[in-house]
């Protein structure tokens, strides 16, 4: 993006917003064009804005910016899909929170990365309309990661860089991968247990396409150890917690409760 230019026309997804000043909003974007932006919706809090309604969490718009003095305004708003499914349940809500909340964490303002951009609207779809998104959640875990220089190495031990054999193993977050039973049971080493089922499932979505991955059936205490295990690496990249998975698991636990 030229740093001369005066405005920009991009499709982006609205990360997140903030209140700012009396009426304005700052919004978070992620953009097909640039990346992730801020810019500013001038009037957006008033009760009669035009612009509102296009700019709420996982709405993909498109938008004319103008450069303002320290950052883009956005002087034109339109949707392009609002994702209505997933404002409809709280668990589709939890996902895209989710998928949201860790792109923002993993992305600044550094321009263009389309690849990452595809990924987001198409996981965000597929969130709103399959009837179980889990496996498409996933699929995007481990294509961020991959896009973003933090691919796991699941075929080899990180530390021996013996092929792994179909049994039970340790994974590493420190090293990035996994470790044989041998290295893995060294003691001091800081990693966790991974079974021989939920290493197969997580292989089987690194090397495959989304279509592919999603012909996967794991039970559903597999899927709590491929989450559980997912959510540690990204853990320990991002040094600290993300939020949404909290509420995710507040939301199945009222839903098996009301079962």
């Amino acid at each position: 993006m030229p740093k001369e230019a005066r405005s920009l026309r991009v499709e982006a997804v609205v990360l997140r917003h903030t209140d700012w000043g009396e009426a304005d909003r700052l919004l978070i974007l992620f953009t097909r064009e640039a990346g992730k932006l801020r810019a500013v919706a001038k009037g957006a809090r008033k009760l009669r804005s035009r612009k509102a309604g296009h700019l709420e969490p996982f709405t993909r718009v498109t938008l004319l910016l103008a450069r303002g003095r320290d950052t883009w305004i956005v002087t034109q708003a339109d949707t392009v899909d609002a994702h209505l499914p997933i404002g409809q349940d709280l668990t589709r809500i939890g996902y895209a929170a989710y998928v949201i909340e860790l792109l923002d964490r993993f992305t600044y303002e550094e321009g263009e990365n389309r690849s990452l951009y595809l990924l987001l609207i198409d996981t965000l779809s597929r969130i709103a309309s399959l009837p179980d998104p889990f496996l498409a959640v996933r699929y995007y875990d481990i294509r961020l990661l991959d896009l973003t220089g933090f691919r796991p190495e699941l075929f080899h031990c990180v530390d021996c860089g013996d092929v792994v054999k179909p049994q039970d193993q340790f994974f590493s977050a420190m090293q990035g991968g996994v470790l044989c039973p041998r290295c893995g049971s060294i003691p001091g080493t800081q990693a966790w247990p991974i079974s021989m089922t939920a290493l197969k499932y997580l292989r089987h979505l690194q090397r495959s396409s989304y279509s592919d991955a999603l012909r996967a059936e794991p039970s559903e205490p597999v899927r709590r150890e491929m989450e559980s295990l997912l959510q540690q690496y990204l853990t320990y990249l991002l040094e600290r917690r993300l939020n949404t998975p909290q509420f995710l698991r507040e939301v199945r636990r009222t839903d098996l409760l009301a079962s």
